[in-house]
C-alpha cells in the first residue's frame, strides 16, 4: 500500500475455554515458561492458549475473510493442552466448551510497528501487535496520536518505531518469516542479557567476516549486520542456517557450537566472560583491533549543506576540514535524536567511498550500526521540512572499518600509514587520508574506549590487505581482535554513551552530562535549542549519572532508583568494569540519597559520581 513496506506476518493463533471448574474462582492468571502455555480465569472455567513452536503462517490471505475463524487444528495445539494439564492436573478431566483460532499478525521482534514510514511522509504505522493489542492499545493510540499531531511521541517509543528496522530488511520475506517464527516461539522464553536470535542471521556481513570468524569471532546480530560480540579460543563457532527449532519436519541443527556458547551465558549471575576481560585488559594495556563495520556512514553534501549541519547538529561542526567532532542531533523538543561524529571535508572531486564530489562544505558522518536506519530518516526528516538544498548519501556498505585502540596503537599504526601520527601532526580528533599498506583509507583520531586510538575507514576491497597489515604490525605488541561486549565495558568505564541505552529522545544534552555538545555560547541556531536554553534557565530536575557499586553484584540495566525510599527511575546501563573492578550503571537521579533494588529488595550501597558540567 502506497509502496509502505510493512514487515510483518499472519500466523493462526488460537485459545480454547474449558467447561466450568469448581472453585477455580479464585485461581490467579498463570503463564507456564517453560510450557510456553498461559491460563486465565474466565468466570468459572480457564481459557488456555500459548505460544507453539509450529505455528501455521497464513500465507494465502483473502480479502473476503474478514472477522472470520480457522477451525482449529488440534495436532498442532495439543501441546498447550498438554502444558496446562502438567500444570493443572484437574484440566484431564474437563471438556472443551469453545475455540477460537483466527489471524494474528506477528513481527521479526514481537513488538509493534508504530510511527512514520520512512518510504512515505505522513503515513502512519500502527499495527503488528502480536496479539496483544488489548494490553498496547490504549497508551500505543495515544502516543501514535501525539506522533502525528507533533512529528514525534510524547514518551520514548524508539523499541516500537518502524525506524528500528533497516530498510533492506523491512521487504525481504526470509528475514520477516524466520525472525517472526522465532519471535512467536521464544514468546514466553526468559530474555537472558546477552541471548542472540538464531534465525535471520548472515543477512549483513562486511568484508572482515569470514577472517575474524575463523579466529573464534562470536557474533551478535545488531540491524541485519553481523557484528562482533567476543573472541571464543577454543576455535570457530560460526552461525548456521535457521532451523525452526525442528519444526515443520525439518532436522534440528545439532553440535551447534555457537547455540551452546550463548546457552552458557543463559544466567541473572555473572555470565563467564570468556575472553572479554583479556580483551578488555589488552586495550587498556596494550593494544587490540575492533571491527566496528556494521556503522553508518553517510555523506552529508550540496549547496546548503553548511545551513543544514549548523541546523541538525548541536555543536559547531564547521572547524577547519579535516576536523572531526562529536555531538548529538535533536528533536523539538530538545530530546536527543541520536549522537555521532561529524567530521568536515576538503571540497574536491568524487573519489568514492572515501571523499564524494563537493564543490563547497561536506560532512561525513559516522552514526552507530544499530540506529543508523533512524538517524538516516531523522536527517531526511529535518532536511525535507526545512527546505534545505542538500544531499544525504548512504555508503555504509562500500566501506569497512576497523578501530586501532590502546597505548601502543601509535607503534603498530605507525608502521602501517604513511603518515606521522605525532600529537602535533595528527591531534584527537582529526582525520585525513592516508596510505596503509598500498591502500588508500580515511584515518580518524578518535576513541569510544578511552584510550589512544585511530579508526581506519577503509574502501571494502582493501579491507582485508590493511587488516592483515595492523596484525602483522602489532604482533610483536600482542595485539588481540576484540567485540563490542568489550566495548560495552570500556565505554561505561570511560562515560561514553550508547544512544537509546543510556541516552535517550526523552533526554536532553543537558540531562545527559552533554552540555559540552551544545553551542549554546554561540549565535548560531540549531534544532531544540529554544527547549535548552529554557531548561538551562530553570534549571535541571534530573540528571542521568554514572553508580558504581560497592558490592560485587551484576547488573544488567533496568534495576529500580531509589531516593530516599521513593522510586525515581531505573537504570539505563550497566556492565562490569574489568579495569577498575567495578559494576558501573548509568542511570537517573534527583539527589545523593540514592540506591537500587535487586533480589529481594535488598539494599546496595553505592558510589554515586556526579560529572561537573
Amino acid at each position: 500500500m502506497a509502496g509502505v513496506k510493512v514487515p510483518l506476518i499472519a500466523m493462526h493463533h488460537a485459545y480454547v475455554v474449558t467447561e466450568r471448574i469448581e472453585g477455580i474462582q479464585n485461581m490467579p492468571n498463570v503463564r507456564d515458561h517453560d510450557a510456553s502455555v498461559y491460563l486465565r480465569l474466565q468466570g468459572d472455567a480457564l481459557s488456555v492458549g500459548g505460544y507453539e513452536h509450529n505455528p501455521i503462517f497464513w500465507d494465502d490471505v483473502s480479502d473476503k475473510f474478514a472477522f472470520s475463524l480457522f477451525d482449529l487444528d488440534w495436532d498442532v495445539f495439543m501441546q498447550h493442552i498438554e502444558g496446562a494439564i502438567n500444570r493443572v492436573p484437574d484440566l484431564e478431566k474437563t471438556g472443551i466448551k469453545s475455540t477460537v483460532c483466527g489471524p494474528e499478525s506477528f513481527t521479526a521482534d514481537h513488538k509493534p510497528l508504530m510511527g512514520e514510514a520512512p518510504e512515505v511522509r505522513g503515513f502512519f504505522l500502527g499495527c503488528g501487535f502480536n496479539s496483544a493489542g488489548m494490553m498496547l492499545g490504549g497508551g500505543c493510540g495515544r502516543e501514535l496520536a501525539h506522533w502525528i499531531i507533533h512529528g514525534r511521541p510524547e514518551k520514548d517509543m524508539y523499541g516500537y518505531d518502524i525506524r528500528r528496522f533497516h530498510n533492506s530488511l523491512t521487504d525481504n520475506q526470509r528475514w520477516i518469516r524466520e525472525r517472526s517464527h522465532e519471535s512467536y516461539a521464544k514468546n514466553y522464553s526468559v530474555v537472558f542479557p546477552f541471548d542472540e536470535p538464531l534465525a535471520s542471521r548472515n543477512m549483513r556481513k562486511d568484508p572482515f567476516h569470514q577472517v575474524l570468524t575463523e579466529q573464534g569471532c562470536v557474533f551478535q546480530e545488531r540491524h541485519g549486520w553481523e557484528r562482533p560480540g567476543w573472541f571464543n579460543k577454543d576455535g570457530p563457532a560460526p552461525v548456521i542456517d535457521y532451523d525452526y527449532y525442528g519444526a515443520y519436519d525439518l532436522k534440528r541443527n545439532v553440535n551447534y557450537k555457537y547455540n551452546e556458547l550463548l546457552g552458557r551465558e543463559y544466567t541473572f549471575d555473572f555470565p563467564p566472560h570468556h575472553e572479554i576481560k583479556s580483551e578488555c585488559l589488552s586495550c587498556r594495556h596494550g593494544v587490540a583491533v575492533f571491527d566496528m563495520s556494521y556503522f553508518g556512514k553517510f555523506y552529508l553534501t550540496g549547496p546548503d549543506a553548511k545551513k543544514a549541519a549548523d541546523w541538525l547538529f548541536t555543536a559547531d561542526v564547521n572547524k577547519k576540514p579535516g576536523s572531526t567532532v562529536y555531538t548529538c542531533m535533536l528533536n523539538k523538543r530538545g530530546g536527543a535524536e541520536a549522537d555521532l561524529t561529524v567530521s568536515r571535508l576538503e571540497p574536491g572531486t568524487a573519489n568514492l567511498p572515501l571523499a564524494p564530489q563537493s564543490n563547497g562544505d561536506a560532512y561525513y558522518l559516522a552514526i552507530g550500526g544499530g540506529v543508523a536506519e533512524h538517524n538516516w530518516n531523522h536527517i531526511r526528516t529535518v532536511l525535507q521540512d526545512q527546505g534545505f538544498n542538500c544531499q544525504l548519501t548512504d555508503h555504509s556498505e562500500d566501506m569497512g572499518m576497523i578501530s586501532i585502540q590502546g597505548p601502543k596503537s601509535r607503534e603498530v599504526l605507525q608502521e602501517v600509514l604513511d603518515t606521522d601520527l605525532s600529537n602535533e601532526a595528527f591531534p584527537f580528533s582529526s582525520h585525513k587520508v592516508v596510505n596503509a599498506a598500498g591502500h588508500q583509507v580515511r584515518a580518524m583520531r578518535l576513541s569510544f574506549v578511552g584510550e589512544l586510538g585511530w579508526e581506519l575507514h577503509i574502501p571494502k576491497d582493501s579491507c582485508l590487505p590493511v587488516y592483515n597489515a595492523v596484525m602483522a604490525a602489532g604482533a610483536k605488541h600482542s595485539i588481540i581482535n576484540s567485540g563490542y561486549r568489550a566495548i560495552d565495558s570500556l565505554s561505561i568505564e570511560k562515560g561514553y554513551r550508547h544512544w537509546h541505552a543510556d541516552l535517550r529522545p526523552d533526554d536532553t544534552p543537558l540531562e545527559a552530562g552533554l552540555a559540552f555538545t551544545c553551542k549554546l555560547k554561540s549565535s548560531i541556531p540549531f534544532q531544540g535549542r529554544d527547549r535548552l536554553e529554557k531548561q538551562k534557565e530553570e534549571g535541571l530536575r534530573r540528571r542521568i549519572v554514572c553508580f558504581t557499586i560497592d558490592e560485587k553484584v551484576p547488573m544488567f540495566g533496568l534495576e529500580a532508583v531509589f531516593r530516599n525510599g521513593v522510586p525515581i527511575g531505573h537504570l539505563r546501563r550497566s556492565d562490569y568494569g574489568f579495569f577498575i573492578d567495578k559494576t558501573i550503571a548509568r542511570g537517573p537521579a534527583a539527589g545523593r540519597e540514592v540506591y537500587f533494588r535487586k533480589k529481594k529488595k535488598k539494599k546496595l550501597n553505592l558510589t554515586l559520581r556526579i560529572p561537573p558540567h
